[in-house]
């Protein structure tokens, strides 16, 4: 069976610290002993794991691996007119002449994930996390609001939802996901946040933006309308001869932000005409000389 330590923790060898750790850590959940009572086969397989890790998650042994001077085992490798060191003078399955990072040798290798129950031999487990996904409108992740929801073979619990919740932003729920093993913590419960998208508002960073419709007479004549903004309606004034396209500058009547203040809302302006034609207005624009003669695509080119 081969002792290459990239082999048997299924990593490429430019794998990173912590792809190494990771791969360790899976594979050492299914074969530990303490897992698996009298299965001689897992047992062999955790001790060429555990081999295969010591070589690896030390960056001196590593190095001295990839350059074949030790072999998967952590024995020295002759160089060309010497000799071996003696046998199990590298790492080996469980023990040897190189120690851990924190200072363990093999037989301690798992204490770095797990910790031991007394007496027994036993080792407790965190549980593993869990994955949910939950709808909110856009104003309340705006806002903040508290939601209920209900997780698989629990009670109904409030999820306090911050205000200024983006999209895809996952919120905690500790100890809310799988059970630990022999007396280990459970898991957390990952609550991704999906937001809605809003009929007019768009968020930008912190800030809002959004088309406000205005009739022709409060474009030409200006004065004061009333225009929404996510924490309520707030009134500004419009200047005569406010044209479509025109911005207004909401200031901080955005998105909340954590350490205080908020974003700005921004209101782009819309002409709107009636819905239905105006006699009246039409014989005025007919008659308006000052009307045919403004051309509003002459900077088009056309």
């Amino acid at each position: 069976m081969s002792t290459d330590p990239y082999h048997l923790l299924g990593v490429k060898r430019d794998a990173t610290a912590k792809e190494i750790q990771s791969a360790y850590r899976k594979l050492a959940k299914k074969l530990h002993p303490d897992l698996n009572p009298g299965d001689k086969k897992a047992e062999e397989k955790f001790k060429q794991l555990s081999s295969a890790y010591a070589i690896l998650e030390d960056e001196d042994n590593r190095r001295r691996f990839d350059r074949g001077e030790i072999d998967g085992l952590g024995t020295p490798q002759a160089p060309r007119g010497g000799h071996r060191g003696p046998a199990g003078s590298g790492p080996g399955p469980y023990r040897g002449a190189g120690s851990f990072a924190d200072g363990s040798d093999g037989d301690d290798i798992f204490s770095s994930f797990f910790s031991r129950r007394g007496g027994g031999g036993g080792i407790k487990m965190p549980g593993q996390n869990r994955d949910y996904t939950l709808d909110v409108d856009f104003l309340d992740a705006v806002n903040g609001t508290t939601s209920q929801i209900t997780l698989p073979d629990g009670p109904p619990l409030d999820l306090q939802i911050p205000a200024g919740t983006r999209d895809g932003q996952s919120l905690r729920l500790r100890g809310k996901g799988d059970p630990g093993l022999g007396g280990g913590p459970p898991g957390d419960a990952l609550i991704a946040i999906r937001v809605r998208p809003h009929r007019f508002y768009v968020r930008d960073g912190d800030d809002i933006r959004f088309d406000v419709p205005i009739s022709l007479a409060e474009a030409v004549l200006g004065g004061k309308i009333r225009v929404p903004t996510p924490s309520g309606p707030v009134t500004v004034t419009l200047a005569p001869a406010s044209n479509s396209g025109k911005t207004l500058r909401l200031k901080g009547k955005g998105v909340p932000k954590r350490g205080g203040g908020a974003g700005d809302a921004y209101a782009t302006l819309t002409i709107m005409l009636p819905d239905s034609a105006d006699p009246a207005l039409a014989a005025f624009v007919s008659d308006w000389p000052a009307g045919r003669q403004h051309e509003p695509r002459k900077t088009m080119g056309v």
